[in-house]
């Protein structure tokens, strides 16, 4: 089984959305600073999506865990 580039980038901004968003809200709920929470929210997407995409692309080129399947015609 072998994930494409498109399924782990995909899956790299949904992540980040809602982590984001989580890290947004909490620096909001400890600063009350919008402008703060905007640029800790602008930084953490952008360094984390690259960093998380790395990630699964390195991990998908590791057979640990992998089963190979085969199909059988019926």
């Amino acid at each position: 089984m072998k994930e494409t580039y498109l399924r782990s980038l995909t899956k790299a901004i949904s992540w980040r959305l809602f982590a984001t968003i989580t890290t947004m809200t909490i620096v909001l709920i400890f600063t009350g600073r919008i402008g703060l929470m905007v640029g800790v929210g602008l930084t953490d997407v952008i360094f984390r999506l690259i960093l998380y995409y790395l990630h699964e692309r390195i991990w998908n080129k590791i057979r640990f865990g992998h089963k190979i399947t085969t199909k059988t015609a019926f």
